[in-house]
């Protein structure tokens, strides 16, 4: 059975990987932290680099930890990958790399101009496997993935339903928004695409599931999970943009920044990818968010 080194394997994403994979690989999971002068021994087929610094929505992180965790670790994993005798090096990148905000539709051929520290490191890191030459028998995969969910995660695709479950009325219903979704089970479907099918060339793809939704679409879908009747209000929007601003200087649960989150666009094409894998994934947006919004009904 070939074998295949996971770093972050206890994290969401690589939990779920793990138990995709386990029926065809041997796993090995690789606990790393970011020091200064380390070196890592890769001995096996690929290496997926999963680990990493999370974008931190509280804003309380340093800005260094980013960099060291998202740039200067993956440095010395991907320089330890080009000396050994593996073949398949997989990065688990973001959209956030690219871009905060989106206008249109993301595709791979966009300059990249992220804002913050979590998307500036991860630009920086693949940045620097993109300027290194690559050997011929090596393949290396850069990932950018937009908003994974699935059974076990905790995100805010779990603060809807608790609003939804609780009968609570969805105020923003004016905001008519697009977002791309990522169900785990395409993620990990990708993945072992990567690692098994040696005709896919190198590069950068975009992971998102097959269409964008719209929050409302969102609260329809978690409506009719629960069985009940989704309750959408058509607000006034310049109405809500005030309350918004007057939640900047006070405890209101809403402010500027969370109404933006919650009523932005952000499509992510998957063209690319779906031409690699010369196949469609196997999870439409809907099913899966459907899968997602189920879980949640037993915790």
């Amino acid at each position: 059975m070939m074998r295949i080194t996971i770093t972050g394997a206890s994290g969401f994403v690589g939990t779920n990987l793990r138990r995709h994979l386990d029926n065809n690989y041997k796993i090995d999971s690789l606990s790393v932290r970011y020091e200064s002068v380390q070196y890592f021994q890769i001995n096996t087929y690929a290496l997926i680099h999963l680990a990493g610094k999370a974008h931190d929505i509280k804003k309380v992180s340093n800005p260094k930890d980013y960099y060291d965790a998202n740039f200067e670790l993956t440095k010395q994993l991907f320089d330890a990958f080009l000396v050994s005798e593996a073949s398949v090096f997989i990065f688990m990148s973001t959209v956030k790399a690219v871009a905060d905000i989106v206008y249109g539709t993301l595709t791979e051929e966009m300059t990249p101009n992220p804002k913050t520290h979590y998307g500036i490191a991860k630009h920086q890191a693949e940045e620097y496997i993109l300027s290194k030459k690559l050997p011929d028998e090596k393949r290396v995969y850069i990932l950018r993935p937009c908003m994974i969910h699935g059974p076990g995660n905790k995100g805010n695709l779990n603060l809807l339903y608790r609003i939804v479950s609780k009968g609570i009325p969805w105020p923003l219903g004016a905001f008519e928004n697009q977002r791309s979704f990522l169900s785990i089970e395409n993620l990990c479907f990708v993945i072992k695409e990567l690692l098994e099918n040696r005709e896919i060339p190198s590069g950068i793809y975009q992971i998102a599931d097959d269409k964008s939704l719209s929050t409302n679409d969102l609260i329809r879908l978690l409506a009719r999970s629960l069985d009940k009747n989704s309750a959408i209000w058509n607000l006034n929007s310049s109405f809500i943009k005030m309350v918004a601003r007057f939640g900047d200087y006070s405890r209101l649960p809403l402010n500027s920044e969370r109404l933006q989150k919650l009523t932005e666009n952000y499509v992510v094409s998957n063209k690319k990818v779906i031409s690699a894998l010369g196949k469609s994934l196997p999870v439409s947006a809907e099913a899966g968010l459907i899968k997602t919004f189920e879980s949640f009904k037993k915790k």
